[in-house]
């Protein structure tokens, strides 16, 4: 289990100069989790800030991009980073939440996500797939959101706002080093002309799912559209 909570110097001793920059505390443990000794942290690069960049100039040199929030902020970041740097793009994605609110009992989250959870995110980056510098990790993991009382909070929460999110546990992690490896996610019943009904029913996830899914693969050129009709388009596996 993964230590919750935010990172301080005294926190870890193999890693004393992490910074948190105001950080989420989800956010401050997955870079804690990632970094190794003699990593660098919050390095201003070409404009931007990088987590953590290991190996600055040599042969080990990776830059590590911790996103715990919409991947749509990404672009600029990585359509320039990405030209000259290796970078792994480490996102968390929560299969089990508890809830903790002021004055109320702790309770789970009916909101459960799984690795198909990752093309909610991939859809703002799809032509980035299958850059030879990207490599992208996965991480399920078991959160605590603290909310508190927010009659402003936007429709549909309740009046409940997340002020944060700590990392109970990494429950199992997804690396993708190629896009070739998205692959890997697809049902292997799969037949050899789909819809996104077909694909949907045969890996047991949402309609929703298999749409942003068949959109990221066709820009990553994983699928091919062979037809269209009023079912949808029919694809195939890139050849």
């Amino acid at each position: 289990m993964i230590a919750a909570g935010s990172v301080t110097p005294e926190s870890d001793p193999i890693v004393p100069h992490i910074g948190t920059l105001n950080e989420g505390s989800l956010h401050a443990a997955l870079k804690e989790h990632y970094a190794e000794p003699g990593d660098q942290f919050e390095v201003p690069l070409d404009g931007f800030v990088i987590d953590i960049f290991r190996d600055q100039g040599g042969p080990r040199e990776l830059l590590i991009e911790v996103q715990t929030t919409s991947f749509a902020a990404m672009g600029n970041k990585l359509d320039r980073v990405l030209s000259e740097h290796r970078i792994q793009l480490v996102h968390p994605i929560a299969v089990r939440t508890t809830l903790e609110r002021t004055d109320k009992p702790r309770r789970k989250s009916p909101k459960r996500g799984t690795i198909y959870s990752i093309f909610d995110e991939l859809v703002s980056i799809p032509t980035l797939l299958d850059h030879p510098n990207l490599v992208l990790e996965v991480v399920l993991v078991e959160v605590t959101k603290r909310q508190i009382h927010d009659p402003k909070a936007r429709r549909g929460r309740g009046g409940w706002r997340t002020v944060d999110r700590r990392l109970e546990k990494i429950v199992d992690t997804h690396r993708f080093e190629t896009v070739a490896d998205l692959t890997q996610l697809l049902p292997a019943s799969l037949p050899d002309r789909f819809t996104t009904k077909d694909l949907a029913e045969a890996g047991g996830f949402s309609r929703d799912a298999a749409q942003k899914l068949a959109y990221c693969f066709r820009a990553a050129n994983l699928f091919d559209q062979v037809d269209r009709t009023r079912a949808g388009i029919t694809y195939r596996l890139s050849h």
